[in-house]
């Protein structure tokens, strides 16, 4: 009789399913303010540079080339529009930053929460491997909303072609994104904002947590130190750049192809003409300019991308740390 309530206790004990740490509502809620804020504040230092990277990127097939490297876009582009020119559409990618950042805290929180519930029951410090899987993870699921915010940003930075003419403003470009293309048609370089987004977040959260690894195990050599105690500003900021530089040049192939398919003109392509793939994109861009085409717009964009994230990281970080 004993050993048959014996059995009866360890089954039921074996069917309790591990649970998620308590205020999941309240960490949630921090993590899209927090995120949101640095994600924002990011995007106000690196976003002139991303309109010379976005026009770079998108120049037409034919040579010669409009700018020949980032240095003359700035230029041309001051010469033509001023300042005002190189925040041209702002308000989307805004928006984007704080979805993007938001989101990506936060689903990178919450999956190493399951994952500590589920299969890491009792550890504080996840294996480096699970970090990059929850990394991209991450990614793959902020893709979804930022494919349709950055088809908007990527047509506003593109200037208009003919001179004295009026560049059109946001909602004229969703409402022309419909008409043409249909809810769809906001996808339109999903595949490429996935690959960029899954693998760079991958890196991008691995080189800031093995960064900050290897700054808490020297800090522990010389001093007594905590795992759980905050890194100091500068250390958060150097792992923030790396963790930048990682993100773009990894998969920087990925979104010259998805800037090239969303700043395509549709007003251009046949009543019955296809339109092209991520893959006929990618293809034709290698046959034309090579591995240095896929590339064009890397270096001004990891130069802006170094301080863009060492201030997203310390911002959330500082956040983090005020409010508890």
């Amino acid at each position: 009789m004993a050993t048959a309530e014996h059995a009866i206790v360890v089954r039921d004990e074996a069917m309790e399913l591990p649970s998620l740490p308590p205020n999941q509502g309240v960490e949630a809620m921090k993590d899209i303010v927090f995120g949101s804020a640095a994600g924002m504040a990011g995007k106000l230092i690196e976003y002139p540079f991303d309109t010379v990277k976005v026009r770079l990127q998108s120049q037409p097939e034919h040579l010669p080339l409009r700018y020949t490297g980032p240095l003359d876009c700035f230029r041309q582009s001051f010469q033509a529009d001023g300042a005002r020119g190189l925040y041209r559409g702002i308000s989307a990618p805004m928006m984007g930053a704080a979805v993007e950042t938001s989101c990506l805290f936060f689903s990178y929180r919450l999956i190493q929460d399951a994952l500590r519930a589920m299969v890491y029951p009792g550890v504080d410090q996840l294996p480096l491997g699970v970090l990059l899987l929850s990394g991209a993870a991450s990614g793959s699921v902020t893709s979804l909303a930022l494919t349709p915010i950055e088809l908007i940003k990527c047509k506003m930075q593109v200037p208009v072609e003919s001179a004295g003419s009026k560049p059109p403003g946001p909602m004229t470009l969703i409402i022309s994104v419909f008409r043409q293309e249909g809810l769809r048609g906001f996808w339109r370089g999903q595949l490429g904002t996935l690959i960029r987004e899954t693998g760079g977040s991958a890196a991008w959260f691995g080189g800031y947590e093995s960064v900050s690894s290897v700054f808490r195990q020297y800090s522990a050599k010389e001093q007594s130190y905590s795992a759980s105690d905050p890194l100091p500003i500068h250390q958060q900021m150097i792992a923030g750049a790396t963790a930048g530089i990682a993100y773009n040049f990894l998969f920087f192939p990925a979104d010259t192809i998805k800037s090239r398919m969303q700043t395509e003109d549709i007003s251009r392509i046949p009543v019955n003409g296809e339109r092209q793939t991520f893959w006929t994109v990618g293809r034709a861009l290698w046959r034309q300019q090579g591995l240095k085409g896929l590339y064009r717009g890397c270096g001004i964009t990891c130069a802006r991308s170094a301080p863009s994230s060492a201030f997203i990281f310390s911002v959330y970080e500082g956040f983090r740390q005020y409010f508890g």
